[in-house]
Protein backbone atom coordinates (compact mmCIF):
# COMPACT_ATOMS: atom_id res chain seq x y z
CA UNK A 1 0.00 0.00 0.00
CA UNK A 2 1.49 3.12 -1.10
CA UNK A 3 2.14 5.54 2.19
CA UNK A 4 4.02 8.42 2.70
CA UNK A 5 3.63 11.57 4.55
CA UNK A 6 5.31 13.65 1.91
CA UNK A 7 2.20 15.45 0.88
CA UNK A 8 -1.20 15.76 1.86
CA UNK A 9 -4.28 14.65 -0.71
CA UNK A 10 -5.86 17.91 -1.81
CA UNK A 11 -9.72 17.34 -0.30
CA UNK A 12 -7.70 17.32 3.12
CA UNK A 13 -5.91 20.61 2.49
CA UNK A 14 -9.25 21.88 2.02
CA UNK A 15 -10.38 20.79 5.40
CA UNK A 16 -10.32 22.53 8.82
CA UNK A 17 -8.07 19.70 10.90
CA UNK A 18 -10.84 18.17 13.50
CA UNK A 19 -10.24 15.88 16.73
CA UNK A 20 -12.54 13.08 15.52
CA UNK A 21 -10.67 9.89 16.07
CA UNK A 22 -10.24 7.55 12.40
CA UNK A 23 -11.32 3.89 12.30
CA UNK A 24 -12.79 1.71 9.48
CA UNK A 25 -16.27 2.42 10.80
CA UNK A 26 -18.25 5.34 11.97
CA UNK A 27 -16.84 7.67 14.54
CA UNK A 28 -20.33 6.87 17.07
CA UNK A 29 -18.92 3.69 18.65
CA UNK A 30 -21.14 1.86 15.62
CA UNK A 31 -20.47 -1.09 14.08
CA UNK A 32 -21.25 0.55 10.49
CA UNK A 33 -19.51 2.12 7.13
CA UNK A 34 -17.62 4.68 7.29
CA UNK A 35 -18.49 8.04 6.14
CA UNK A 36 -15.32 8.87 4.19
CA UNK A 37 -13.70 6.58 2.08
CA UNK A 38 -9.81 6.12 0.82
CA UNK A 39 -9.33 3.49 -1.36
CA UNK A 40 -5.67 2.58 -2.76
CA UNK A 41 -5.75 0.20 -5.84
CA UNK A 42 -2.50 -1.44 -6.84
CA UNK A 43 -2.29 -3.70 -10.02
CA UNK A 44 0.64 -6.14 -9.40
CA UNK A 45 3.51 -7.01 -11.99
CA UNK A 46 2.04 -11.27 -13.19
CA UNK A 47 4.16 -13.48 -10.77
CA UNK A 48 4.49 -10.94 -7.98
CA UNK A 49 1.03 -11.55 -5.85
CA UNK A 50 0.62 -13.97 -3.23
CA UNK A 51 3.55 -14.09 -0.50
CA UNK A 52 5.99 -11.45 -2.30
CA UNK A 53 3.14 -8.92 -2.08
CA UNK A 54 2.10 -10.13 1.53
CA UNK A 55 5.60 -9.50 2.31
CA UNK A 56 6.07 -5.73 1.02
CA UNK A 57 2.84 -5.20 2.46
CA UNK A 58 4.12 -6.74 6.07
CA UNK A 59 6.39 -3.87 6.03
CA UNK A 60 3.62 -1.17 5.79
CA UNK A 61 2.09 -3.15 8.78
CA UNK A 62 5.07 -3.58 10.74
CA UNK A 63 5.86 -0.02 10.75
CA UNK A 64 2.96 1.09 11.91
CA UNK A 65 2.39 -1.25 14.74
CA UNK A 66 6.37 -0.14 15.75
CA UNK A 67 5.56 3.59 15.80
CA UNK A 68 1.90 3.16 17.41
CA UNK A 69 0.40 5.31 14.51
CA UNK A 70 -3.22 6.10 14.27
CA UNK A 71 -3.82 4.48 10.68
CA UNK A 72 -6.20 1.48 9.90
CA UNK A 73 -6.70 0.01 6.96
CA UNK A 74 -8.28 -3.35 4.74
CA UNK A 75 -6.49 -5.31 2.21
CA UNK A 76 -8.00 -7.10 -0.32
CA UNK A 77 -6.95 -9.57 -3.32
CA UNK A 78 -9.19 -9.78 -6.18
CA UNK A 79 -10.75 -13.28 -7.00
CA UNK A 80 -11.63 -11.45 -10.42
CA UNK A 81 -10.59 -9.59 -12.76
CA UNK A 82 -6.73 -7.89 -13.17
CA UNK A 83 -4.96 -9.22 -10.22
CA UNK A 84 -4.54 -6.63 -8.04
CA UNK A 85 -4.96 -5.34 -4.13
CA UNK A 86 -7.33 -2.72 -2.80
CA UNK A 87 -6.89 -1.09 0.44
CA UNK A 88 -9.96 0.86 2.28
CA UNK A 89 -9.36 3.34 4.80
CA UNK A 90 -12.34 4.48 6.68
CA UNK A 91 -12.51 8.22 8.31
CA UNK A 92 -15.43 10.10 10.38
CA UNK A 93 -14.86 12.93 7.86
CA UNK A 94 -12.12 14.58 5.49
CA UNK A 95 -10.88 16.41 8.68
CA UNK A 96 -10.27 13.67 10.55
CA UNK A 97 -8.33 12.06 7.51
CA UNK A 98 -5.96 15.28 8.03
CA UNK A 99 -5.72 14.41 11.60
CA UNK A 100 -4.39 11.39 11.10
CA UNK A 101 -1.59 12.65 8.52
CA UNK A 102 -0.44 15.45 11.35
CA UNK A 103 -0.29 12.94 13.59
CA UNK A 104 1.77 10.31 11.35
CA UNK A 105 3.59 13.20 10.32
CA UNK A 106 4.95 14.07 14.12
CA UNK A 107 6.52 10.30 14.17
CA UNK A 108 9.86 10.09 14.71
CA UNK A 109 11.27 7.94 11.58
CA UNK A 110 8.25 6.96 10.28
CA UNK A 111 8.51 8.69 6.94
CA UNK A 112 11.94 7.06 6.17
CA UNK A 113 10.18 4.07 6.95
CA UNK A 114 7.60 4.28 5.21
CA UNK A 115 9.72 5.09 1.71
CA UNK A 116 12.01 2.47 1.96
CA UNK A 117 8.70 0.54 2.02
CA UNK A 118 7.42 2.54 -0.82
CA UNK A 119 10.45 1.27 -3.08
CA UNK A 120 10.01 -2.40 -2.18
CA UNK A 121 6.69 -2.75 -3.12
CA UNK A 122 6.94 -0.49 -5.97
CA UNK A 123 9.31 -3.15 -7.78
CA UNK A 124 6.04 -5.47 -7.75
CA UNK A 125 3.31 -3.00 -9.05
CA UNK A 126 2.38 -1.95 -12.58
CA UNK A 127 0.77 0.71 -11.83
CA UNK A 128 -0.89 2.41 -8.22
CA UNK A 129 -4.08 4.85 -7.80
CA UNK A 130 -5.83 6.08 -4.63
CA UNK A 131 -9.38 7.66 -5.17
CA UNK A 132 -11.77 9.29 -2.10
CA UNK A 133 -15.60 8.06 -1.76
CA UNK A 134 -18.62 9.72 0.10
CA UNK A 135 -20.87 7.07 2.04
CA UNK A 136 -24.41 7.98 0.40
CA UNK A 137 -26.92 6.67 3.25
CA UNK A 138 -29.55 7.38 0.42
CA UNK A 139 -28.82 4.88 -1.63
CA UNK A 140 -27.61 2.38 0.43
CA UNK A 141 -30.06 -0.62 2.10
CA UNK A 142 -29.80 -2.29 5.39
CA UNK A 143 -25.62 -1.25 5.93
CA UNK A 144 -23.70 -2.80 8.33
CA UNK A 145 -20.54 -3.59 10.07
CA UNK A 146 -17.86 -6.54 8.28
CA UNK A 147 -17.64 -9.09 11.39
CA UNK A 148 -17.45 -12.81 9.80
CA UNK A 149 -17.34 -11.34 6.64
CA UNK A 150 -14.93 -12.37 4.46
CA UNK A 151 -14.87 -11.67 1.19
CA UNK A 152 -16.59 -8.35 -0.80
CA UNK A 153 -18.58 -8.09 -3.99
CA UNK A 154 -17.67 -4.82 -5.49
CA UNK A 155 -19.95 -3.05 -8.55
CA UNK A 156 -18.82 -0.23 -10.22
CA UNK A 157 -21.09 1.60 -11.89
CA UNK A 158 -20.39 4.77 -14.33
CA UNK A 159 -22.67 7.35 -14.72
CA UNK A 160 -23.75 9.78 -17.83
CA UNK A 161 -23.12 13.31 -17.40
CA UNK A 162 -26.64 14.83 -16.47
CA UNK A 163 -28.23 11.58 -15.83
CA UNK A 164 -27.78 11.81 -11.64
CA UNK A 165 -31.48 11.77 -10.95
CA UNK A 166 -32.13 9.20 -12.93
CA UNK A 167 -29.65 7.03 -11.19
CA UNK A 168 -30.96 8.02 -7.55
CA UNK A 169 -34.29 6.67 -9.42
CA UNK A 170 -32.94 3.66 -10.05
CA UNK A 171 -31.56 2.65 -6.96
CA UNK A 172 -34.26 3.63 -5.29
CA UNK A 173 -36.69 1.48 -7.38
CA UNK A 174 -34.27 -1.85 -6.65
CA UNK A 175 -34.10 -0.99 -2.89
CA UNK A 176 -38.47 -0.93 -3.03
CA UNK A 177 -37.97 -4.28 -4.50
CA UNK A 178 -35.51 -5.91 -2.22
CA UNK A 179 -37.65 -4.27 0.78
CA UNK A 180 -40.60 -6.43 -0.58
CA UNK A 181 -38.88 -9.53 -2.03
CA UNK A 182 -35.28 -9.58 -0.44
CA UNK A 183 -35.48 -7.97 2.81
CA UNK A 184 -32.10 -9.50 4.51
CA UNK A 185 -30.04 -7.94 1.61
CA UNK A 186 -27.46 -5.24 2.75
CA UNK A 187 -25.43 -3.46 0.76
CA UNK A 188 -23.92 -0.08 0.93
CA UNK A 189 -23.52 2.94 -1.70
CA UNK A 190 -19.94 5.35 -1.86
CA UNK A 191 -19.84 8.13 -4.22
CA UNK A 192 -16.36 9.50 -5.60
CA UNK A 193 -15.41 12.89 -4.96
CA UNK A 194 -11.95 12.61 -6.10
CA UNK A 195 -10.41 10.04 -8.69
CA UNK A 196 -10.91 9.39 -12.23
CA UNK A 197 -13.52 12.10 -12.40
CA UNK A 198 -17.27 11.77 -14.10
CA UNK A 199 -19.67 10.33 -11.79
CA UNK A 200 -19.25 6.95 -10.61
CA UNK A 201 -20.25 5.12 -7.49
CA UNK A 202 -19.36 1.85 -5.74
CA UNK A 203 -22.46 -0.26 -4.65
CA UNK A 204 -20.53 -3.15 -1.66
CA UNK A 205 -21.99 -6.39 -0.60
CA UNK A 206 -20.02 -7.91 2.42
CA UNK A 207 -19.78 -12.07 2.02
CA UNK A 208 -19.10 -14.88 4.66
CA UNK A 209 -18.08 -17.05 2.58
CA UNK A 210 -18.90 -18.49 -1.04
CA UNK A 211 -22.17 -20.01 0.22
CA UNK A 212 -23.49 -16.32 0.24
CA UNK A 213 -22.83 -16.06 -3.85
CA UNK A 214 -25.04 -19.15 -4.19
CA UNK A 215 -27.65 -17.38 -2.13
CA UNK A 216 -27.66 -14.23 -3.94
CA UNK A 217 -28.35 -15.83 -7.18
CA UNK A 218 -31.06 -18.11 -6.08
CA UNK A 219 -32.93 -14.77 -4.60
CA UNK A 220 -32.39 -13.42 -7.92
CA UNK A 221 -36.20 -14.95 -8.91
CA UNK A 222 -37.79 -13.59 -5.60
CA UNK A 223 -36.43 -9.89 -6.37
CA UNK A 224 -37.75 -10.00 -10.17
CA UNK A 225 -41.34 -11.13 -8.41
CA UNK A 226 -41.46 -8.34 -6.20
CA UNK A 227 -40.41 -5.72 -8.96
CA UNK A 228 -42.78 -7.55 -11.58
CA UNK A 229 -43.01 -7.39 -15.10
CA UNK A 230 -43.41 -3.79 -15.25
CA UNK A 231 -40.97 -3.00 -12.43
CA UNK A 232 -38.37 -4.32 -14.51
CA UNK A 233 -39.11 -3.02 -17.82
CA UNK A 234 -39.18 0.19 -16.03
CA UNK A 235 -35.52 -1.06 -14.05
CA UNK A 236 -34.05 -1.86 -17.78
CA UNK A 237 -35.04 1.71 -19.38
CA UNK A 238 -33.70 4.02 -16.64
CA UNK A 239 -30.30 1.35 -16.61
CA UNK A 240 -30.11 1.86 -20.50
CA UNK A 241 -30.50 5.83 -20.16
CA UNK A 242 -28.40 6.67 -17.06
CA UNK A 243 -25.68 4.06 -16.39
CA UNK A 244 -22.27 4.28 -19.29
CA UNK A 245 -21.03 1.53 -17.85
CA UNK A 246 -20.93 -1.28 -14.94
CA UNK A 247 -18.77 -3.70 -13.66
CA UNK A 248 -18.59 -6.34 -11.00
CA UNK A 249 -15.54 -7.99 -9.15
CA UNK A 250 -15.10 -10.57 -5.93
CA UNK A 251 -12.56 -9.49 -3.40
CA UNK A 252 -11.07 -11.65 -0.65
CA UNK A 253 -10.07 -9.83 2.78
CA UNK A 254 -6.27 -10.62 3.56
CA UNK A 255 -5.39 -10.40 7.57
CA UNK A 256 -1.68 -10.30 6.34
CA UNK A 257 -2.20 -7.04 4.49
CA UNK A 258 -4.38 -5.18 6.97
CA UNK A 259 -4.15 -2.92 9.94
CA UNK A 260 -7.52 -3.29 11.53
CA UNK A 261 -8.57 -1.49 14.55
CA UNK A 262 -8.28 -3.34 17.81
CA UNK A 263 -11.79 -3.74 17.82
CA UNK A 264 -12.06 -5.96 15.19
CA UNK A 265 -8.94 -7.96 16.45
CA UNK A 266 -10.91 -8.81 19.36
CA UNK A 267 -14.18 -9.11 17.89
CA UNK A 268 -12.21 -12.42 15.77
CA UNK A 269 -8.67 -12.80 17.60
CA UNK A 270 -8.67 -16.10 15.13
CA UNK A 271 -8.80 -14.51 12.05
CA UNK A 272 -7.13 -10.89 12.30
CA UNK A 273 -4.19 -12.44 14.49
CA UNK A 274 -3.51 -15.69 12.04
CA UNK A 275 -0.55 -16.09 9.63
CA UNK A 276 -2.15 -16.23 6.63
CA UNK A 277 -5.80 -15.81 5.18
CA UNK A 278 -8.06 -18.82 4.68
CA UNK A 279 -7.09 -19.69 0.75
CA UNK A 280 -10.01 -18.80 -1.49
CA UNK A 281 -9.78 -20.26 -5.24
CA UNK A 282 -10.93 -17.70 -7.95
CA UNK A 283 -14.82 -17.27 -8.96
CA UNK A 284 -17.22 -15.46 -11.11
CA UNK A 285 -18.38 -12.25 -10.01
CA UNK A 286 -22.28 -12.06 -8.94
CA UNK A 287 -23.68 -10.12 -12.36
CA UNK A 288 -24.73 -6.86 -11.19
CA UNK A 289 -28.81 -6.44 -10.77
Amino acid sequence: MKLTLKAVAVPVLLCTLGSAIPMLAQDDGSDGPPKVLLIVREFVKPGKGGALHEKTEGAFVSALNASKAPMHYLGMNSLSGPDRALFFSGYPSFAAMAEEHKAMSKIPGLEATLDRANVADGELLVSSEESYWTRSDELSYNPGGLTGDRLMDISEYDVKPGHGKEWEELVKLVIDGYKKGVPGASWTMFEEVYGSGGSVYLVMWPLKSMADIDHNFATDKDFVAAMGKDGMKKLADLEASCVESNNTNLFVFNPKMSRVPDSWIKAEPDYWKSKAATPVKKAEAKPAQ
